[in-house]
C-alpha cells in the first residue's frame, strides 16, 4: 500500500532538498575552489581569480612542497603520531568501554563518575605541561600521543556500542567454557568493527589536525608535525614582508606565500579524504549507536 504525501509533506521535501543542496554547495565550493588554486600560477590567481585556461595553470607550488625537507619529514611525522594515537586512542576505549559495560563490574558507577568529572574539570595548561615534564615525555613523540589517549566521550561511545550486544552471546559462550579474554577477541571485536572504525577516525582526524599541543611541548624543529610547518611558514611569509624594502621582494614573498598556500591546503587533507571512503559504510552505524532500543 503506497502511502500518499500531503502537500505539507511535500513542502518539507522540498525545503528539506533545498536545505541539502544548500549544504553540499557550502562545503564542496570552497574545497573545489581550492583545489583549482592550488594548480594554478599565483600572479593570475592574485590578478584574475580562477581560471580554467591551462596556460594559466601550474605545478611549481607543488614543486616547492615536495622539495621542502621540513614539510615531507613534518607529513610522515604526522602520519606517525596520528597514527600511534589512534591505535592507543582506540585501544584504550575499547577495553574501558568493554568493561564499563559488564553490569556486574565492582565499582563500575564510581569510575563512570570519576571519568565523567575529567569531561567538566582539568588542570589546565601549565600544571600539564609540568606533568609531561615530570614524565620525561618533554620534546619527545609520546608528548603528543599519550596524554589524549584516554578520551571519556570515546569510552562512553564504546561502552553503550557494548551495551548493546546481545548477552545470550556471552552466556552461550560462558556455557561452552570460553574465557572472558577469548569472549572479548572472538566474539566482541569482530562485532565492534563499526564502534572501532569510528573511534579511530575520530581520533585521527583530531590528531592530524592538531598543532597546539606540538607547539607547547616539541622544541626540537625535527619532530615537528605537517601543521606545525605549515603554521610556521605561512606565518614567516605574512610577517616578513614588513621588514622588505624591495617592493619587488614584497611581491615575490606574496606570491610565493599564496603559491604554497592552496597546495599546502591540499596535501595536507590527503590522507583524511582518502581514509574516509573506506571508514563511511561502518561511520552511520557507530555513530547512531545507542539511538535505538
Amino acid at each position: 500500500m503506497t502511502v500518499k504525501n500531503t502537500p505539507f509533506d511535500r513542502f518539507l521535501l522540498v525545503l528539506n532538498g533545498l536545505f541539502l543542496t544548500l549544504a553540499v554547495l557550502v562545503v564542496v565550493v570552497p574545497f573545489v575552489y581550492i583545489i583549482v588554486a592550488s594548480f594554478m600560477d599565483p600572479t593570475v590567481l592574485l590578478n584574475r581569480g580562477l581560471s580554467l585556461n591551462p596556460s594559466d595553470w601550474s605545478l611549481e607550488g607543488y614543486r616547492k612542497i615536495l622539495s621542502n625537507d621540513a614539510m615531507i619529514r613534518g607529513f610522515f611525522n604526522s602520519l606517525l603520531y596520528a597514527g600511534a594515537f589512534t591505535v592507543f586512542t582506540v585501544l584504550v576505549s575499547i577495553c574501558a568501554g568493554y568493561a564499563l559495560a559488564d553490569d556486574t563490574l565492582a565499582g563500575r558507577k564510581l569510575v563512570m563518575t570519576l571519568f565523567l568529572i575529567t569531561m567538566f574539570f582539568g588542570g589546565g595548561l601549565i600544571p600539564t605541561y609540568l606533568l609531561i615534564r615530570q614524565l620525561g615525555m618533554l620534546d619527545t613523540p609520546w608528548a603528543l600521543i599519550i596524554p589524549g589517549a584516554v578520551n571519556v566521550w570515546n569510552i562512553i561511545l564504546a561502552r553503550t556500542f557494548f551495551k548493546s550486544i546481545p548477552k545470550e552471546l556471552k552466556e552461550a559462550a560462558n556455557v561452552d567454557g570460553a574465557s572472558e579474554f577469548k569472549i572479548f577477541m572472538r566474539i566482541v571485536i569482530p562485532l565492534s568493527k563499526p564502534i572501532m572504525f569510528v573511534l579511530a577516525l575520530y581520533a585521527f582526524v583530531g590528531q592530524w589536525n592538531s598543532y597546539f599541543d606540538a607547539m607547547i611541548y616539541l622544541e626540537n624543529s625535527k619532530l615537528f608535525p605537517l601543521q606545525l610547518v605549515l603554521r610556521s611558514i605561512l606565518i614567516q611569509n605574512q610577517a616578513a614582508p614588513g621588514m622588505i624594502g624591495d617592493q619587488q621582494a614584497m611581491a615575490e614573498l606574496k606570491r610565493l606565500s599564496e603559491m604554497i598556500k592552496y597546495s599546502s591546503i591540499v596535501i595536507s587533507s590527503l590522507p583524511l579524504i582518502i581514509m574516509y571512503p573506506f571508514f563511511q559504510k561502518y561511520f552511520e552505524k557507530g555513530v547512531m549507536v545507542g539511538s535505538l532500543k
